[in-house]
């Protein structure tokens, strides 16, 4: 049986599929469509997982949530093993700290932009908080960023395809002048033949 990814509109479970592009492994896609007024996901999720987000993996009626946790999940067990690096080594820490990093770090001031945005003046006090915030983050990516194009090591790792949706948005907000390593990172990523097979599978997503 292959995998089944649970799958929201214009979310970051896109870079699930990606990654399971770039690995050949097979999969189908259960779509699930936001909420035209709201934005929040449909109530069909929660018969899914009691959370009701996406992306969720389901592996012959295993169920897995959190997108670094899928992310790994596949690595390790759907042959993933060339996107990850050698464990015990100084890269392979490097890249579990990006893998959460990418969810847990980044996504915080990302995710409060996102909901301020909605309570218009009322946010004023936040947006100093958030920018500073923001700004710092995204800044660290730039730094990151070898001059191979990748955060760990010479190759594509996870720890990349993670990364992408924040430095997406740092793209989208117009910083692509400001960071112009992870805007030569977005582009490569969009130029692999896995991202755009997964862009056609799943659906165009916040611009992209």
């Amino acid at each position: 049986m292959s995998l089944i990814v649970h799958h929201l509109n214009n979310s970051r479970s896109q870079r699930i599929l990606w990654l399971l592009e770039e690995i050949g492994a097979p999969y189908e896609i259960k779509f699930y469509d936001r909420d035209p007024v709201t934005n929040l996901a449909p109530p069909e999720l929660i018969a899914v997982h009691p959370l009701g987000k996406s992306p969720v993996l389901e592996d012959a009626g295993r169920i897995i949530i959190e997108s670094a946790a899928i992310a790994e999940y596949i690595c390790d067990y759907h042959g993933g093993e060339k996107l990850v690096p050698q464990r015990g080594t100084d890269d392979h820490v490097r890249h579990l700290q990006w893998m959460h990093f990418a969810e847990g770090s980044a996504m915080t001031p990302i995710l409060l932009r996102i909901y301020t945005a909605r309570l218009g003046e009322a946010a004023a006090p936040l947006e100093a908080r958030i920018t500073q915030q923001l700004d710092s983050h995204f800044a660290y990516m730039e730094s990151a960023v070898s001059e191979d194009g990748h955060f760990v090591g010479d190759n594509l790792t996870a720890a990349d395809i993670m990364l992408s949706f924040p430095a997406e948005i740092a793209i989208m907000q117009g910083l692509a002048q400001r960071f112009p390593k992870l805007a030569n990172f977005v582009n490569a990523c969009h130029g692999r033949p896995a991202w755009r097979r997964a862009r056609e599978k799943g659906g165009a997503y916040y611009g992209y």
